[in-house]
Parts: C-alpha cells; sequence; structure tokens
C-alpha cells in the first residue's frame, strides 16, 4: 500500500512539473531586434520620447565635446574640468589612462616606440618629441583620440572626454619633460629630484 501510494505521488508530481515547466528559451520577454506583434510598427524596442537625452548625455559644452573654438583646434583645458579637478589630478589621470591605452604603441615617453612598433607594426607611431607635433595645439590630440588618424583608430569609444583631454594633457607634460632643465625647477622644489648618478664621483 504504501509503495503504491509513493508510485502514485511520483506521478503527481511529474504531472505538476511538467505543466509548470518553462525552458530558458521561452522566457516572456523580447530579445533585441526581434519583431512584436503588440506594437502597430511591427518593433519591440522603442524609440526614446522626442526631445529626451539621455542621464549625462547632454553635451552642451561644444569645446570640451570637440576642442574647437570658432572652428579652430583650442590649446587649453576645458573649463568643465578645470573648475572641478586641479591639473595634479588631472594630470595623474592622464597618466593612468595613457598608460592603459596608448602605450602600447607610443611608449611610456611617448617616442613611439612602443611594444606594438618593437614587434613589427606596419607603420611607426608618431613621436610626441617631433617638432611637429610639438608645435600642435592641446586639442590636436585630444581630436585624434576622438576621430582617429592614419593608422589610429577612434578611441572616443573607449575613453570618455574627460579623459581624452586628461591624456592630452598628460602627453603635454611628456613633451615638456624631455626638453626639461633643473633652471625649470623652483629651488624650492629641486631637492626632492632624484638626479642620475651615472658618471658622477664624490668630491674628494
Amino acid at each position: 500500500m504504501r509503495k503504491h501510494l509513493a508510485l502514485s505521488a511520483a506521478g503527481l508530481a511529474a504531472v505538476f512539473l511538467s505543466g509548470c515547466r518553462q525552458d530558458m528559451q521561452d522566457q516572456p520577454k523580447y530579445i533585441p531586434y526581434r519583431a512584436s506583434q503588440f506594437w502597430t510598427d511591427g518593433r519591440s524596442a522603442r524609440m526614446p520620447v522626442a526631445g529626451t537625452v539621455a542621464r549625462g548625455h547632454l553635451n552642451d559644452d561644444a569645446y570640451l565635446q570637440t576642442g574647437k573654438l570658432n572652428g579652430e583646434l583650442g590649446d587649453k583645458l576645458p573649463e568643465a574640468i578645470t573648475k572641478t579637478h586641479s591639473l595634479k589630478q588631472i594630470l595623474e589621470r592622464g597618466q593612468n589612462r595613457y598608460s592603459i591605452y596608448c602605450t602600447p604603441c607610443h611608449s611610456a615617453v611617448g617616442d613611439g616606440q612602443g611594444m606594438a612598433a618593437q614587434r613589427g607594426f606596419n607603420k611607426r607611431p608618431a613621436s610626441y618629441h617631433d617638432e611637429r607635433l610639438k608645435k600642435q595645439p592641446l586639442a590636436h590630440f585630444y581630436d585624434v583620440m576622438t576621430n582617429g588618424f592614419g593608422a589610429m583608430l577612434s578611441y572616443n569609444a573607449q575613453l570618455t572626454a574627460e579623459d581624452r583631454w586628461a591624456i592630452a594633457a598628460y602627453i603635454r607634460a611628456l613633451q615638456l619633460s624631455q626638453d626639461a632643465r633643473i633652471s625649470d625647477v623652483a629651488e624650492s622644489e629641486r631637492d626632492k629630484i632624484k638626479m642620475p648618478n651615472v658618471g658622477m664621483h664624490k668630491p674628494e
């Protein structure tokens, strides 16, 4: 008797569970680009309400987004960045993003001898220390990262506008560093600089 009850219970459970079973492919949702019979246009994806802007995408600062003032590339950082961050913070962020995205081609010092170039990249990346690039306005580097140039693709998708500006500022710092002299450093700061000791001798 007990055996029959157990079998009956198992049978009822199997029937019940099979009736409630719902495979993952039958989930009540739309996958991207799937048609819909609910909407008159037959599309499941709906367009945003006209005139709406996604949070954080207003892009009302033309110079921040394009790097251009009166149609010309500018040579200063956007006020939207300098009002909220110190130059030290901007350069530190620029160094961080540069190390991730730029050093493989341009190298840590910006001479165009990164690992990609050393391993046979068919077009040598530009050196930021060429006179031509030293004379370019700051926004030139922002523009190249935004739109791409030559063999370099756009990094617009990988880097925010703020990060592209931070990298541009760091590139300018790299350019200045290669021509720097000790006289360019304030006397109060000179004792913090570690000078190379190659070829130097202690005074007798």
